[in-house]
C-alpha cells in the first residue's frame, strides 16, 4: 500500500513535483510563510527510518540540502549547485514526527551564497548545518 501524498500540514505543496530523487527519498513539503523564509516540513513515516527505528540521517541531510538551496535563490528559475555541506547531528526523530527544515541567506556574492539552517521537530534541534552554494547555468 503506497502512503498518501497529502502534506501533514494544510496549506503546504511540493516545491518540485518532478524532482526524482527528493520526492522519492521525502516528499517534502514546502510553504513560504508570510515573512518571506522558505518552511520545508516531512511526516517521518517508517520507511524513513532505518534499522534502529531512528530517522535517517540521509533523509535529515536531504532535507537541509533542499532547504539551503531554495533559500539561497535569488530567482525562482535560479539553479544552484552544493559546494560545500557541513552539518550536525543534535538528536534524533521517529516515525510519526512531523520534521521541519528553514534556512537563512548570511551572504551573497556573484559566484557564491553561504547559508545556514536548522532541521527541527517540536522545540528540539535534530540537525544543524551550513553550506555553500554556486549558481551554474544549465546545459
Amino acid at each position: 500500500m503506497s502512503e498518501p501524498i497529502t502534506p501533514p500540514i494544510p496549506g503546504y505543496t511540493i516545491y518540485d513535483p518532478v524532482d526524482p530523487f527528493e520526492n522519492r527519498a521525502g516528499p517534502f513539503f514546502w510553504a513560504q510563510l508570510p515573512d518571506g523564509t522558505h518552511h520545508f516540513i516531512i511526516a517521518a513515516a517508517e520507511r524513513h527510518c532505518n534499522s534502529h527505528g531512528i530517522v535517517h540521517g540521509g533523509l535529515l541531510m536531504t532535507m537541509i540540502d533542499l532547504t539551503l538551496v531554495i533559500t539561497a535563490k535569488s530567482t525562482p528559475g535560479e539553479q544552484l549547485v552544493t559546494v560545500s555541506l557541513n552539518s550536525e547531528f543534535i538528536t534524533s526523530a521517529r516515525k510519526g514526527d512531523i520534521i521541519e527544515a528553514r534556512g537563512e541567506l548570511l551572504r551573497r556574492t556573484r559566484s557564491l551564497s553561504f547559508v545556514r539552517g536548522q532541521v527541527t521537530c517540536g522545540e528540539r534541534t535534530l540537525l544543524a548545518a551550513s553550506a555553500v552554494l554556486k549558481p551554474i547555468n544549465p546545459r
